[in-house]
């Protein structure tokens, strides 16, 4: 008999792309990683086979560069990346975020960077917001702030 812990929704995390239908500002999984493409280049083929392509990414939740060289017919994982936008309460250095629909979420942090040092002052002067949080592999972070009208 087989026991199953868990369930998922089936939605995978990640598909399969050829390497060579990739697009610069697309997203591809690099060393394991949801990556922002920001340059692609394709070697031409050589003596033995394949054109390759030399990818050139951003990971979107670290801002970390990362490389992979992919012969262009093979495929590569990309990840299913979604954004949404929350309007967004602070306390005690996590966000209280809330989505058109009324949903509440209060699991992420303020960031640690330039996005959340930006959410502090804004606060900090009474300015209405929203946030931009990108979810990918299992992961999601807050990414930009936008203002609110």
């Amino acid at each position: 008999m087989e026991d199953y812990e868990t369930a998922t929704s089936g939605a995978s995390e990640t598909y399969p792309q050829q390497c060579s239908s990739l697009r610069k500002n697309g997203y591809v999984m690099l060393k394991g990683n949801p990556c922002k493409i920001v340059e692609m280049s394709t070697s031409k083929t050589g003596k033995h086979g394949h054109a390759k392509v030399h990818l050139v990414g951003l990971d979107i939740f670290t801002g970390k560069k990362l490389e992979d060289i992919c012969p262009s017919t093979h495929n590569m994982d990309v990840p299913n990346v979604t954004r949404k936008d929350y309007q967004v309460q602070l306390y005690d250095g996590f966000l209280s975020l809330m989505d058109d629909s009324g949903a509440t979420k209060e699991d992420l942090r303020l960031p640690d960077n330039e996005v959340g040092t930006e959410i502090g002052k804004k606060f900090d002067n009474g300015e209405s917001f929203l946030v931009t949080v990108l979810k990918a592999v299992g992961q999601e972070a807050v990414v930009a702030t936008k203002n609110y009208n």
